[in-house]
């Protein structure tokens, strides 16, 4: 580690001055390192008093019981293999767990006058859906609009406490889903009023009338903190730090510039705001999210255990760059002056970056719900205009053959994948599955020929193949 140029950053602006106007809802690794650090920058830029109220559900009280012994303080380490830029984030100035606070203080928080913007990070799981609505045959929603108790779930808790906002007459108000969805805004928005309006038949209308939910797309690889990562951070503030978290250089935040009141200064922090996220959300989801499945799979079966290692694996490297180049990138359509290939190579070099040891079985859970939008959307639209898309193909097989070969991993379908991989017809018998698993059967026998060529040749001699 002392061969690391560390350089470091603290807050210029007045922390005194802060009040609790944001409420960040999931405080996680990604939270602290994402949209804390683009508000940090930006209060640099122009000051304020857009202090943020840090809260969790479930897991995390003790973290954030650390965080405010530290009085609100934390670092970011922004790390590649040669250098550091590490950041102590000051615009925490307080923080809230149900568990430890009672329930009651996050429902008065979110109606409350001084508040005006809501982010969550609670991962995809934390919203409660099904096909865009309220999934209201799970336990938890149900437990929740019993009324029995104050609600378990970031959902059931925005919706009532914006019905306590309606009754105090406060003002409005917006929430901003920084989670990894396409559409995660519109998402939010309609489970919210899916719930609201099982609780109060007006509250719909008031929500629609005072709440803006924009849709963003969030960029920032932040892998779990390991040791090293630790002894970085320990090494960088000087001591240990609870809510320390090691992070990548590159940032990208792209919002929809709609707020139902005031705006943070996140665009002066690095955020880029626009008119429509979409062909945003599409490029990442694509390109970044499209290659990091593929490389979790075929680097996994390959022998790899970080997405460095498989990127250092000069076949996995070009295959990977090939593939967003000429097969995701083929199926968008971007505004006048994104640079696609820049945008690919960029990618392949942060994929290398030997000081995140970003995990391929991390990155490998919960596959089934994330390949309609990473590798099935853009293999139909090829086929459609007759473009080839071989390695979509092997990289749809690699996730087969490892379900079929490797230790499992988490995914909430891991039963019904893996008892079909394991059959006489794998491929078929997994993409036949019902759900979010399905492929179109015109499109199953080109996943066919890559499963095969994986078994006879390995997933190197398949990939030096379609190479």
């Amino acid at each position: 580690m002392t061969d690391l140029e560390i350089t470091h950053e603290a807050p210029a602006y007045d922390r005194a001055a802060l009040k609790p106007r944001i409420l960040h809802l999931g405080f996680g690794a990604f939270g602290r390192a994402h949209p804390m650090w683009v508000l940090d920058r930006g209060l640099d830029a122009t000051g304020g008093d857009w202090g943020v109220v840090a809260a969790r559900l479930h897991s995390g009280a003790e973290a954030l019981s650390a965080l405010d012994r530290a009085e609100g303080r934390y670092h970011v380490a922004a790390a590649d293999g040669e250098s550091a830029r590490v950041r102590r984030i000051g615009c925490v100035i307080a923080s809230l767990h149900p568990r430890r606070d009672g329930p009651e203080a996050l429902l008065d928080l979110i109606a409350s006058g001084g508040l005006e913007v809501v982010l969550l990070t609670v991962t995809e799981k934390g919203y409660c859906q099904a096909g865009g609505r309220l999934d209201t045959s799970r336990d938890d929603i149900k437990a929740d609009l019993s009324g029995d108790s104050a609600p378990s779930t970031a959902i059931g808790d925005l919706a009532e406490g914006l019905r306590r906002r309606r009754t105090g007459g406060a003002g409005p108000i917006t929430l901003v889903s920084c989670d990894n969805m396409p559409g995660n805004g519109d998402i939010l928005r309609q489970v919210v009023l899916d719930y609201a309006a099982e609780i109060d038949a007006e509250l719909p209308g008031w929500i629609e009338a005072n709440a803006a939910f924009p849709n963003s797309m969030v960029d920032r690889i932040t892998p779990a903190l390991d040791d090293a990562g630790r002894a970085l951070i320990e090494q960088a503030a000087g001591g240990e730090d609870a809510n320390g978290i090691v992070t990548e250089p590159f940032l990208q935040w792209v919002l929809e510039d709609h707020f139902a009141g005031a705006r943070p200064p996140f665009a002066e922090g690095g955020a880029e705001l626009v008119e429509d996220v979409t062909p945003y959300e599409e490029m990442k989801l694509r390109m970044l999210n499209g290659a990091h499945s593929f490389l979790a799979h075929a680097g996994r079966l390959a022998g790899h255990e970080t997405v460095a290692e498989a990127t250092g694996d000069a076949v996995l490297r070009q295959a990977a760059l090939k593939l967003m180049l000429d097969e995701q990138a083929a199926t968008l359509d971007m505004p006048e002056g994104v640079d696609l290939p820049g945008y690919a190579e960029a990618l392949i070099a942060r994929f290398a970056n030997t000081r995140l040891r970003h995990r391929l079985d991390q990155i490998a859970q919960d596959t089934s719900q994330k390949m309609p939008q990473r590798l099935f959307a853009p293999a139909s639209r090829n086929a459609a205009a007759g473009r080839p898309w071989p390695l979509t193909a092997l990289a749809i097989a690699s996730w087969i053959a490892a379900l079929r070969d490797l230790p499992p991993v988490a995914d909430p379908r891991q039963d019904a994948l893996r008892a079909a991989a394991a059959g006489a017809d794998p491929v078929a018998d997994v993409l036949g599955l019902d759900g979010p698993t399905d492929l179109s059967e015109t499109l199953t026998p080109a996943v066919q020929t890559a499963f095969d060529a994986i078994t006879s040749q390995g997933i190197i001699g398949a990939l030096k193949e379609a190479l």
